[in-house]
């Protein structure tokens, strides 16, 4: 016989620990590594744009030189030409502006341009054709002004 109760030697319930910091719960992880991932990819994407865009800066130097020293004769007009040429063969390769002259290259330019492309025809004309006629017929602060307009549009 017993005389005990055998219930009487159970405790009782008593809860357990509460969970520590570490380590986290699967759901933490899976969210760690989604912002890690996020991280990257943002830190690649504003690497390439970086890079993409890193003639601009001489590019827009140049124009500046060039508009500080405005003048009408032929070799300035080409010296804008050039920079415009050299900013296009880097911006688009693939369609080989430096082999354009006249017509074709206004027509790229004015095609590449980023805004008012009927009300630029006239300047980009008479810029395009200064450069080589005898007494220019484009004003240097019309020139710069396009030149400006088309290199800021330029961003990737």
């Amino acid at each position: 016989m017993m005389e005990q109760d055998p219930l009487s030697q159970l405790r009782d319930i008593h809860l357990p620990q509460p969970g520590g910091f570490w380590p986290p719960a699967p759901g933490w992880w899976i969210l760690l590594a989604i912002g890690i991932a996020l991280t990257v990819l943002a830190f690649v994407y504003l690497r390439r744009k970086h890079r993409r865009n890193r003639w601009l800066g001489p590019a827009r130097k140049e124009l500046q030189e060039l508009a500080q020293n405005p003048s009408t004769d032929n070799q300035w007009f080409a010296d804008l030409n050039q920079l415009l040429k050299r900013s296009a063969r880097i911006r688009y390769p693939e369609r080989v502006p430096e082999s354009l002259s006249g017509e074709p290259w206004i027509q790229f330019l004015l095609e590449t341009s980023p805004k008012d492309r009927v009300a630029s025809r006239p300047v980009v004309e008479t810029m395009v054709n200064s450069a080589w006629q005898p007494i220019p017929g484009c004003k240097p602060e019309d020139a710069i002004a396009f030149a400006r307009v088309w290199l800021g549009g330029q961003k990737c």
